[in-house]
Formats: C-alpha cells, sequence, structure tokens
C-alpha cells in the first residue's frame, strides 16, 4: 500500500508512519515546510518527505496527484492545542486543505482517511455516537466539524471513499513534551507529581497503537458507506483523579496530589467519553490497552529513548497539560 501521511511529523502521524513501515507499506510523509521534525530523525532515508504549505491549496492537490498513493491518510491540524489560535490557519489546514486533498484523491481512485475530532460533539452528559448532532463549541471545533461534513459530501456527491475518524484522548510515544500523560510519566519517573488541574477533569484515554490500528483498518475496511464516521475511542471515562491514582501505584509517588495548580483550558469538562460501538462493527477494532497497561508501554519508551530526556524533562509552562481531543 501506497500511503501519503499529511501531519507525519506530528504525534500520531509519526507514529503511523513507524506502523506502515513496520507492515511492509509506503509511506510518504508530508510536513510542514520549516517545522521541527525531530520525530523523524532516526527514520531518515527510510521513506520519502515531502515539504508542503497546507494553505497552499493548488501545490496540496497536485501533491496527491503526482504521488498517486492509495490512500490519503489526513492527520495534520492546527487548533488542537491552547496556544494554536489563529483562526485563518484553522480555516486553511482543517478545511481548506481538506477539501484540496479530496479534490486530488479523486483525480487518482485513492481513499481518504481523516482524522476527525471528538471536540465536534461539544460538551455532552453522554457518550455520543456518531448519529448524535454536533455541536461544535471552538473554532478548531468548528473547522474539524466542516472537514468531516466535507468528507461527508464528496462521498454524497462523487461517491468518494472518504472515511473520519473521530479521535479522543491519544496518547503515547512521540506525544508533545509538556502533555499531560508524557508529563506525568517523565515526573512519575522521578517520583513526583506534575501541576494538575480540577480532579473531576474528565477524558477518554486511547493508546496511540490502538489508535493507529484503527486508521489501517480503515485504509482497508469495506465500510458501510463510503462518507462513514467512526469513534475511536476506549469508551471509558477516566477522571483525573484516576488517572493518578494508577500513575502512583505504577511509579509508587508517594507525593500527594495538588489539585488546580494548573489553570482549566476552556475544553475541560467532567464528562468526556465516546461510544465505540459502530468502530466495533464497522471497522472490528476496539481499544485493546488498558490506561495502567500504556502507562507502563510510555515508561518503557522513555527507558529506551535516553536521547530525548532532555527534550521531555523542561516543556515550556504554558503548554503543560492536555491538547483538546
Amino acid at each position: 500500500m501506497r500511503a501519503l501521511v499529511t501531519g507525519a511529523a506530528g504525534f500520531v502521524g509519526a507514529n503511523l508512519v513507524r506502523e506502515l513501515l513496520g507492515a511492509g507499506h509506503e509511506p510518504i510523509a508530508a510536513v510542514r515546510p520549516g517545522g521541527d521534525r525531530w520525530r523523524l530523525d532516526d527514520l531518515a532515508g527510510a521513506l520519502p518527505v515531502l515539504a508542503v504549505n497546507l494553505s497552499e491549496h493548488e501545490a496540496v492537490e497536485q501533491m496527491v496527484v503526482d504521488e498517486r498513493p492509495d490512500i490519503v491518510f489526513h492527520l495534520a491540524a492546527h487548533g488542537a492545542y491552547s496556544w494554536q489560535r489563529d483562526f485563518d490557519a484553522m480555516l486553511a489546514v482543517n478545511v481548506r486543505a481538506t477539501e484540496a486533498l479530496l479534490a486530488g484523491a479523486r483525480r487518482v481512485d485513492a481513499r481518504v482517511v481523516h482524522s476527525g475530532s471528538s471536540s465536534e460533539y461539544g460538551h455532552r452528559s453522554h457518550a455520543p455516537s456518531e448519529l448524535d448532532r454536533v455541536e461544535p463549541n471552538s473554532h478548531y471545533a468548528v473547522t474539524k466539524a466542516a472537514a468531516t461534513h466535507l468528507c461527508r459530501l464528496a462521498s454524497a456527491t462523487h461517491g468518494q471513499s472518504a472515511v473520519t475518524l473521530r479521535l479522543y484522548s491519544v496518547y503515547g510515544p512521540w506525544e508533545e513534551p509538556g502533555r499531560l500523560m508524557p508529563t506525568l510519566v517523565e515526573r512519575g519517573r522521578a517520583g513526583c507529581l506534575p501541576p494538575l488541574v480540577a480532579p473531576d477533569t474528565a477524558r477518554d484515554f486511547v493508546w496511540v497503537g490502538d489508535v493507529c490500528d484503527a486508521l489501517l483498518r480503515a485504509a482497508h475496511a469495506d465500510l458501510p458507506e463510503p462518507g462513514a464516521v467512526f469513534n475511536v475511542s476506549s469508551g471509558t471515562q477516566t477522571r483525573l483523579r484516576e488517572l493518578v491514582d494508577v500513575a502512583r501505584r505504577v511509579f509508587a509517588i508517594e507525593e500527594e496530589p495538588a489539585w488546580g495548580t494548573m489553570e482549566a483550558r476552556a475544553w475541560d469538562t467532567s464528562t468526556w467519553f465516546g461510544d465505540p460501538t459502530s468502530a466495533s462493527e464497522g471497522l472490528g477494532w476496539r481499544a485493546s490497552t488498558p490506561l495502567e497497561a500504556g502507562l507502563r508501554r510510555l515508561d518503557d519508551w522513555f527507558a529506551e529513548r535516553s536521547d530525548l530526556v532532555a527534550r521531555y524533562a523542561s516543556p515550556a509552562p504554558e503548554v503543560t497539560g492536555d491538547r483538546r481531543a
């Protein structure tokens, strides 16, 4: 399988290109010009890397035509982190680039697998299914919902295969330094805890290897409809107090958590989890990595990557925490 991966230098993208290489596929990494490619440094020479500005939409479409992939994995996004506030950039990357990739994929008969977001649903008091109405409550979420609608429009209008996976709180190797899970493990290895928001803050954590499995299944699955949408979630809500309890057990941390020592984010909520039933039925996928096992795997990864200790040891204070899903 020849696969074009946008956002390949990002967290999920870097994991996916490794999965593709390991399975004998041919990934092509599309990255932001001038961006930091540290996650791909150890893959130098193992895969082609294309520098493409996703704001240049004609070039984006032509890239797909020139590379002629079987699958386009669109993982690039802007606005998921608290410091990414440029709405024009969100529109360019999340919406317009999606349309350009869809147009290019139609010309070469490639399937598009688009990474959507649980933020498209907005705040809910239950685990939403894909049939629930989206109620995005941020500019980022609005643009991600718009991209999903573009995929569905392309499928309805052109019969194009364009599947969306709404990702929940992905964690694992190669995360952005300063995010909750790598910071929790990095501090835990030293026997302490990081600054924390309110203990009832909830997430639906999904191990990145399970997410890559869902992406690969979406690339090959006999879809129930060409514009299908699937929640990629564990179906289990974990409150921050529960996560900290697990971390204290895994790392034998005696320190008591200092709740409220980090400022809450606008998207923090006490209810956040998804319904993975459709992914199970349509893709044969379920998250298979329990939270404690995931933390231990992330700990093992840190132990193997001594070259990254300095990068993860001193994250910028304004980014310490989690990204929106």
